[in-house]
């Protein structure tokens, strides 16, 4: 069976944000280790687990703790 892992684009979307606002997170180290890596050195693409963006956005501070409905 195919694993399906969020891209940036899923992620931003998936945390109501813009993609720009989840790359000032990910400079800041504000987000998640990726669950998979695909290529290497700096252009790697990075994919995430629904499940490892909800658990981090469920617990994150401020404006986080956002329930999807």
């Amino acid at each position: 069976m195919t694993r399906r892992y969020l891209g940036r684009r899923e992620v931003a979307d998936r945390l109501n944000i813009t993609v720009g606002t989840l790359d000032r997170y990910s400079a800041e180290g504000r987000l998640p280790a990726p669950d998979v890596l695909v290529g290497e050195g700096p252009r790697a693409v990075r994919g995430w687990l629904p499940e490892t963006i909800d658990t981090w956005n469920a617990n994150r501070p401020g404006r986080g703790n956002h329930k999807r409905p």
